[in-house]
């Protein structure tokens, strides 16, 4: 999360220049990306997001309250009309390629051969093929492939 400059006048980013280090300032904690991979899947309550994370009450509105300052999720009004619920913004959807890539990094690094772990499908029940980087031409992008141009000119 960006935290305020030294005179309390807006956010300080760890690496102003750098997109990753920015994103990492708002989504970069464990219990933030996983408020966002449950609100992918399908949690709106509070009391949802606890369950599904065990994640403690305190930490979880102050998370909350952070992901919506940066406009990732948004309070809506819940169908029961008892409660409010957390919907994801156009921005929190646009973290599905983060999370699906994170989860198949998992996948493939944090589990013993064998081990068993949920897996994504699609909506006929197909495994999700892994993401995989490409160029313009359609080539595979990896880190030797590819460099961070730091003297940008209008390239976005």
């Amino acid at each position: 999360m960006a935290r305020e400059d030294a005179a309390g006048h807006g956010p300080a980013w760890t690496d102003p220049a750098c997109p990753v280090a920015r994103a990492a300032d708002v989504v970069g904690d464990r219990w933030s990306l996983l408020i966002i991979r449950d609100a992918m899947d399908g949690a709106r309550s509070f009391t949802d997001f606890q369950r599904r994370t065990g994640i403690a009450r305190n930490i979880l509105a102050d998370r909350l309250r952070k992901l919506a300052a940066h406009g990732l999720i948004s309070q809506v009004d819940a169908p029961s009309g008892k409660r409010r619920a957390y919907a994801l913004t156009t921005a929190g959807k646009d973290l599905f390629p983060v999370i699906v890539t994170l989860r198949q990094w998992g996948e493939r690094h944090a589990y013993e051969a064998g081990e068993p772990h949920s897996v994504l499908v699609d909506e006929h029940g197909a495994v999700v093929p892994p993401l995989v980087p490409v160029a313009a031409d359609g080539r595979p992008l990896t880190s030797d492939t590819t460099s961070v141009d730091r003297q940008p000119q209008d390239r976005v």
